[in-house]
């Protein structure tokens, strides 16, 4: 066996991301069935075809790292280190949810793991990864801060803010644009006219670099480097990890925005079946990734049962765990 991209990547590294690309793609397969048959509730949006980049990223960081997400989050919590069981139970809207089943699919958080959160309002999380980024700063916790967001949210008052103070106050916040081509239903040629979304990072003086989303080996090393300048003082960086999701905005998109050509031209591009290509032909045999595959669905199952057998909230709880005391019924 060797090591990959140049001994730049070790095996165990490689199997990581392999790993956690499948858990993240196993997951989101098992909760769109879950939810073509009402077993989840409320809206679903997955992550299908953009897994090497939450894996790549999140590979990069440690545990004590912050990362927050959007209303596509399931796999950078899976990629922080979430747990199945208390996923599953939070989509199904469980109280042994990681949310006590109040978030849901859209606002799924894990402050213990530094998921600092899913936001359902676009471009949001990107000015809030710089409280957290500022916290490590100003007490010396040596920590990096990374806000996942799209192409469409690269257009909002919040992109433009959030990179300005990151570069202002030299804040160790990465930004990474998962630019999937699409603004919900939009096409990126039609709501900007730049076609590289890191070239907005020169105008705020910060570093930027263009990485295929869909190599999860080439956006571990981007991610390493940035984290890398971040940690030792060096500032923020721009990623832009472009790739494509496979499934509509959300579950029962209709999608008359895009041919079924594009999206099987792009399922050919699998980020997992290139990145299991590369594995074997570096010498790890099938058979070692076959059981990595078989353990992540035995966990899924588990996770199913878990969710389905635990209690919903009791009403009673409505008002706790807010921030904001509720005004008492008169």
């Amino acid at each position: 066996m060797r090591n990959f991209l140049n001994g730049h990547i070790s095996v165990d590294i490689a199997l990581q991301l392999y790993e956690t690309m499948q858990r993240i793609r196993q997951f989101e397969l098992t909760v769109v069935d879950l939810f073509a048959r009402g077993k989840i509730p409320g809206f679903l949006h997955t992550y299908v075809g953009e897994e090497a980049v939450a894996a790549g990223v999140c590979t990069a960081l440690r545990p004590d790292d912050y990362i927050i997400s959007t209303h596509r989050g399931h796999g950078h919590l899976i990629a922080k280190g979430g747990r199945f069981d208390l996923m599953m139970a939070e989509l199904f809207g469980r109280r042994t949810g990681y949310c006590k089943g109040k978030g849901g699919s859209m606002h799924i958080a894990e402050p213990e793991l530094g998921m600092l959160g899913a936001n359902a309002i676009v471009g949001a999380g990107i000015a809030i990864i710089n409280g957290a980024a500022l916290t490590a700063q100003y007490l010396g916790l040596d920590r990096v801060a990374v806000a996942f967001f799209g192409d469409g949210a690269s257009n909002t008052g919040a992109f433009h803010e959030a990179l300005n103070l990151a570069s202002v106050w030299n804040l160790p916040s990465i930004f990474v644009c998962e630019n999937n081509s699409y603004a919900e239903s939009t096409p990126q040629r039609q709501h900007q006219k730049v076609k590289d979304i890191a070239v907005r990072a020169a105008a705020y003086d910060i570093p930027s670099v263009i990485v295929d989303g869909n190599d999860v080996g080439a956006v571990y090393l981007a991610a390493q480097e940035a984290v890398g300048r971040a940690r030792s003082g060096g500032g923020p960086t721009l990623i832009e990890a472009k790739t494509y999701r496979w499934r509509g905005h959300y579950e029962g998109d209709p999608q008359m925005y895009r041919s079924k050509t594009e999206i099987e031209t792009w399922e050919q591009k699998c980020p997992i079946a290139r990145w299991r290509n590369a594995l074997i032909s570096s010498g790890i045999p099938a058979a070692q990734l076959d059981a990595i595959d078989q353990r992540i669905h035995e966990e899924l199952e588990h996770a199913v049962t878990f969710a389905e057998l635990s209690p919903f909230p009791d009403p009673a709880e409505a008002r706790t765990d807010i921030f904001t005391p509720a005004p008492e019924v008169v």
